[in-house]
């Protein structure tokens, strides 16, 4: 059995797996939850049925092996309005080192307004504000070990602040890429997201003041203490997918994808996403996200993206949008621009 075969009847053997495992969720039992959010519109707008694909400088974060092709440096900006006023942020470049392989830079943002600060004594507030934010930063790496398959590695620092308080982390995330003769030319890929160290929140707000015997008079009542905080384990992720050409000619290309997720923190699910290319200006993208998994929220996501060639150079220029249902919650909406120079 050739290796082409083998790696094959793994995949399905894991999707068969995923599929109907029952295991518990444990849904809001991991830190750092904005590592799972999606990043990149041209993958968003597929359904994140983006592993095996992973081409542009979005690759970074959805799997790092998929640099290792690029030729040329590339840069990306991805913001999406996340759900409660939230904003989220990606910006990655991606930079050609040749025979040695290509490195990658990232970082992740979450953020939010200012809120007042409230107490039972003073529900209107204070008058101080206080402010919570996360960032993650990246640096990548990766290499074609042959012509046909390609690892890479991310090493991450991970911080969350909220007032006074912050924790933080470091992690790394592994990818590879193997293309098959199977299917016309069937891509498969692989990524481990956030394996490291846990998080344990840290800071003033944790500390106050007691009496260490209230029943005695006279005994001091300004003991500094503070409130221990449990550690709590990254959002640990395995991702499977496969991605082929239905179609692919001079005019036209039609991609389809199918990744399968096994997350530390919820139940199994899969990805599904198509992309319809015209003369690789147009790009027309559709999928569904989280499928089998019948607790998350909404699931269809659709999303449409434009190439063109900046005037007076050879830089390429795309803009990308995508749209996600988010059921019950505000549905999402993210624009990315990337420039290939």
């Amino acid at each position: 059995m050739n290796l082409n075969k083998l790696l094959t009847i793994i995949f399905l053997l894991t999707i068969n797996n995923y599929i109907y495992s029952q295991k518990v969720s444990k849904s809001g039992t991991t830190s750092a939850s904005f590592l799972e959010i999606p990043v990149g519109a041209y993958a968003i707008g597929m359904g994140g049925a983006y592993v095996s694909i992973a081409k542009d400088a979005s690759a970074l974060f959805w799997n790092p092996a998929g640099i290792s092709s690029h030729e040329n440096y590339e840069a990306i900006l991805n913001h999406t309005n996340w759900i409660a006023n939230t904003s989220f942020d990606f910006a990655g470049i991606v930079i050609p080192l040749g025979v040695i392989g290509n490195v990658g830079f990232s970082f992740t943002s979450l953020s939010m307004d200012d809120m007042k600060v409230r107490t039972v004594e003073q529900p209107e507030g204070t008058g101080e504000y206080f402010s919570a934010g996360d960032i993650s930063v990246g640096l990548s790496y990766a290499r074609n070990l042959t012509d046909r398959f390609s690892i890479g590695f991310t090493a991450k620092y991970i911080q969350q602040k909220i007032w006074h308080m912050s924790a933080y982390a470091f992690a790394v995330d592994v990818g590879t890429k193997f293309k098959t003769d199977l299917f016309g030319g069937m891509i498969i890929g692989a990524s481990i997201y956030n394996f490291g160290t846990s998080m344990q929140m840290a800071g003033r707000d944790a500390r106050y003041f007691i009496r260490v015997d209230p029943n005695k008079q006279g005994s001091n009542d300004q003991i500094p203490t503070n409130i221990e905080m449990n550690s709590w384990d990254l959002p640990l992720s395995i991702q499977i997918g496969v991605s082929t050409n239905l179609i692919h000619n001079e005019d036209y290309r039609l991609t389809v994808a199918a990744d399968a997720i096994h997350p530390n923190n919820d139940y199994e699910s899969m990805n599904f996403g198509f992309e319809t290319a015209f003369k690789e200006f147009l790009f027309l993208r559709g999928g569904y996200q989280s499928a089998f998994n019948k607790y998350s929220e909404g699931g269809l996501s659709l999303g449409f993206g434009i190439n063109s060639k900046l005037i007076l150079s050879n830089a390429l220029f795309r803009f990308d949008y995508a749209y996600r249902d988010f059921g019950r919650l505000e549905n999402i909406h993210s624009f990315s621009i990337s420039l290939v120079f």
